[in-house]
């Protein structure tokens, strides 16, 4: 049986990155065997690019520069861990995907989003989650939650101004009106149980109504 692939997304500070680690042990414990994975990054060849791409220190990256390093770690990723996770079967929770360069590099960057979805196209030959959960948030609180974490990294996107965490925010939103079969918004300025059980309904909605 094949397995599900359900990406999320999200501001910096959305909490995306504390729901996919409840989902995962949630899913467990149902039986799922779990993959859960984060962009750019999860397996080795991704995770040296996204040293390069988050690295506070390249500050002179070119915005295109910058969307091509996303699709190069998006496909091995892809091809290296999320497929084969999916072909055996199991459950994969991807903390971002392509949404993140459409929000970021698309709309933010202003290289355009259907500019940028045509290099992931070609980057994921086709291959989408099959749904994809939206955490939306007022920028400017989401970045107060990073700042208030001293556990979490801070990298070269956080250290951009609010206004273009804001476009962050417009370009998400209009992904959403755009594929409203694949995508749900989430109101992440809830509770992180509330978050998670409204998560938990629409997954598990989506599993059950695809084993019938």
């Amino acid at each position: 049986m094949e397995g599900y692939f359900f990406s999320f997304e999200g501001p910096e500070g959305a909490g995306k990155t504390t729901i996919i680690s409840k989902l995962e042990l949630f899913l467990r414990e149902k039986g799922w065997d779990v993959v859960a994975t984060r962009e750019p990054g999860g397996i080795e060849i991704a995770e040296e690019i996204r040293a390069v791409i988050l690295n506070p220190a390249h500050t002179k990256m070119d915005a295109r520069t910058e969307a091509l390093l996303y699709a190069a770690a998006r496909r091995q990723h892809l091809v290296e861990k999320i497929i084969p996770a999916i072909e055996k079967g199991k459950i994969v929770l991807c903390d971002r995907f392509i949404d993140s360069s459409l929000a970021y590099q698309g709309f933010a960057r202003g290289l355009g989003v259907d500019e940028v979805l045509s290099i992931n196209e070609f980057a994921i030959s086709g291959y989408f989650p099959s749904l994809t959960f939206y955490f939306d948030i007022d920028p400017k609180i989401g970045i107060e939650r990073i700042y208030n974490n001293r556990l979490r990294e801070i990298n070269r996107l956080d250290m951009e101004g609010l206004s273009f965490h804001n476009k962050v925010r417009q370009g998400y939103l209009q992904l959403v009106e755009r594929f409203p079969h694949r995508m749900i918004r989430i109101d992440a300025s809830k509770s992180i149980e509330e978050v998670f059980v409204e998560t938990v309904a629409v997954l598990m909605q989506r599993i059950e109504g695809k084993e019938k």
